[in-house]
């Protein structure tokens, strides 16, 4: 149950007024940033780690956000739980990175002493405290709100906020349509990124920029011919080769390796009309469902494609607000979380998703080493994108660009997830903030601005 308040609107620095026009200030000024730490961060939902992760009973991740710590841990009976990560002694932070603390964590400072539940076992040289410092349940590590879903861990830090699922529709149903708690990470890559977390997400969130910024993607052949007499359906099935590869190798494997051989095979059994749209249609409708079979044949968690497609699920991008994205496409997807750290410097996290067979799981993935956003081991497709970032983060500095001009058809989401931004640093109760939470947990890809009653 929500807890009621009295909420008086806070003015807000540099608000959206005009909502296609975004001012600059919100990317780099420090009184915004300060804001957003105070009024955004500690009442949003976040997601803190994978579960696998966190395997087995007493297994911890750390969950890092602006200066707080979170500890996440894995509970007896494969629930999960959470604390904030301060020891109730002086403050030392208990545990750092992943492990395990089934035996119990321990403070490295005096040796006071945790249960994986996080309740207080012992306080070393208790006597020489005051009753008034050991009193019962104060020892204890402080809870912090913990929901699990989509095969992900989720925090929020005010004890006052809806839960988790009424804070995250629709993008919710959506990917539990696409079975997306059945995927596990086959890697983990982490990129500091000198913009500000807000620039990073946006450079993803629209498909605006994809032919300038990302050239490989101008494919002849896969899309409709201005005379439909040179429609050439071999050249249309040797463009989709192109395509699926591309992306395969240009993400890593956003495309998964299997699914491009899927395709490969089945572009030697198929015969397409002389027509694009009837052979678009053929061939998407075709292939959908030879990726369901063959996964599911070989014994993986595997939704209907074509059923995917009727339900309007079939986007290749998902959003959840304020810092998390899922990119399916056919058996798997990528993932990316954002951190800030600083006004202009952020963490930006990719995963790569994909089906197994139960029992034969990988082995999670470490925790990525930090690379840096020009790392020659970046994959083409973000290597492009990082390219332009740090240009842009120095370029809203320039003494003659004011605000941002969004496309108010390709570009809406920015507008529109940033009016929420507003709504949270304004104080504004949940009640209010809902609705529009349910406006921009969307397909982001070419959303066009939408009204935002706040």
């Amino acid at each position: 149950m929500m807890t009621e308040h009295k909420w008086t609107a806070l003015p807000v620095p540099h608000a959206v007024e005009i909502p296609d026009r975004i001012r600059k200030q919100r990317y780099y000024a420090r009184d915004f940033y300060d804001l957003e730490a105070e009024m955004l961060w500690p009442r949003v939902w976040q997601m803190a780690c994978r579960l696998e992760e966190i395997p087995d009973p007493g297994d911890f991740a750390e969950y890092e956000i602006l200066d707080q710590s979170v500890l996440v841990v894995r509970a007896e009976g494969g629930g999960v739980h959470a604390f904030h990560n301060a020891c109730r002694h002086r403050g030392v932070r208990v545990a750092e990175g992943r492990g395990s603390c089934a035996g119990g964590l321990v403070c490295p400072f005096h040796g006071w002493c945790y249960g994986p539940g996080g309740e207080n076992t012992r306080v070393t040289q208790r006597r020489a405290f005051a009753e008034h410092n050991l009193g019962a349940g104060e020892l204890d590590l402080k809870p912090v709100r913990c929901e699990t879903w989509g095969g992900c861990a989720w925090i929020n830090l005010d004890d006052g906020a809806p839960p988790l699922r009424e804070c995250i529709e629709p993008f919710a149903t959506m990917f539990d349509a696409w079975q997306v708690e059945s995927m596990r990470a086959e890697w983990w890559y982490a990129c500091r990124l000198p913009v500000n977390w807000k620039l990073a997400q946006e450079a993803f969130v629209e498909q605006y920029h994809v032919l300038e910024a990302h050239p490989q993607m101008r494919i002849p052949g896969r899309y409709a011919p201005r005379d439909p007499s040179q429609f050439d359906p071999t050249e249309f099935l040797d463009a989709e080769m192109r395509y699926l590869q591309v992306m395969s190798d240009g993400m890593d494997g956003m495309i998964h390796a299997s699914d491009v051989r899927i395709a490969e095979n089945l572009r030697n059994k198929i015969e397409l009309p002389a027509n694009y749209e009837l052979a678009r249609v053929t061939w998407d409708r075709t292939y959908n469902d030879e990726v369901t079979r063959v996964h599911r044949e070989q014994g993986c968690a595997m939704p209907d494609l074509n059923e995917l497609q009727a339900l309007g699920y079939n986007e290749p991008m998902g959003y959840c607000f304020p810092h998390y994205l899922v990119l399916p496409m056919y058996s798997s997807a990528s993932s990316y979380r954002f951190r800030p750290l600083g006004p202009e410097e952020c963490l930006m996290e990719i995963w790569s998703l994909t089906r197994y067979p139960k029992g034969s799981e990988p082995e999670t993935p470490p925790v990525p080493e930090t690379w840096e956003c020009d790392d020659p081991r970046w994959p083409p497709i973000p290597a492009q994108d990082f390219s332009n970032l740090p240009r842009q983060q120095k370029g809203l500095h320039s003494k003659g660009f004011e605000y941002m001009r969004l496309s108010e058809l390709n570009e809406g989401h920015i507008s529109n997830y940033h009016r929420v931004i507003d709504g949270f640093l304004a104080g504004l109760p949940y009640e209010k903030l809902l609705p529009a939470l349910r406006k921009v947990n969307v397909a982001p890809l070419e959303m066009p601005l939408v009204e935002i009653e706040l």
